[in-house]
């Protein structure tokens, strides 16, 4: 992606910034019923804090509403009016790595089904039971994109890259070995009620220079 002059970042804010208290990020992080499936407890104290969702001065000068990836970072932004980004952590797997540029979550949902591309059967023929012709693995906690899947487009084509759920905890701020960028399924289903309708993400592969991370 060629690279751009980001605008001046906007230095009034208004609402709380940091982690929250232990009591808020107890019930952020909590088992929770969601569309038939109890998803489990994250057990956040075993994650390094700076991964845990939280509100930070926002450090991608982009408008409102956008969607920014910041992948040597490991860092997810959602940017707010006046300043302020909610950021989370995300793991990245090999097809993370796959994709850059300016594109539409075109396409998001619920729950969805899990079809492996064709290059991944290719290296693991195990998933073929998975495949698009065989309709896909079933929605639930052990299907690889979680509770929750935005759907990247660019152009009005699939880019195939996708933001999704997951139960592993442990991938978060790690390079795995499949799928794209995801997010704990608490905090995929948060990303998912903000986010608004066709929001514009940024996706990079080179490191966003962020002020006031923590």
């Amino acid at each position: 992606m060629p690279a751009t002059e980001r605008a001046p970042v906007p230095r009034l804010v208004s609402r709380p910034l940091g982690l929250p208290g232990d009591a808020e990020l107890e019930a952020r992080y909590a088992a929770v019923e969601d569309g038939g499936h109890l998803i489990p407890a994250v057990p956040y104290r075993q994650m390094d804090p700076k991964y845990l969702r939280q509100r930070v001065p926002d450090p991608t000068g982009e408008p409102a509403g956008t969607v920014v990836v910041d992948t040597p970072g490991r860092y997810l932004y959602l940017v707010e009016p006046g300043g302020t980004a909610m950021r989370y952590g995300v793991g990245i797997g090999r097809e993370g790595f796959a994709w850059e540029g300016d594109g539409i979550i075109h396409w998001r949902q619920a729950w969805p089904r899990w079809k492996p591309p064709a290059e991944m059967i290719a290296r693991r023929p195990e998933l073929a039971e998975y495949s698009v012709e065989n309709g896909g693995m079933a929605p639930g906690i052990k299907n690889p994109l979680g509770a929750r899947a935005l759907y990247i487009f660019q152009n009005g084509r699939d880019t195939l890259y996708r933001l999704h759920g997951t139960p592993e905890w442990n991938s978060i701020g790690k390079a795995t070995s499949s799928g794209c960028v995801r997010l704990v399924n608490q905090d995929v289903i948060d990303l998912y009620k903000r986010v608004p309708y066709h929001a514009r993400i940024v996706v990079y592969q080179t490191p966003l220079i962020a002020q006031g991370q923590a």
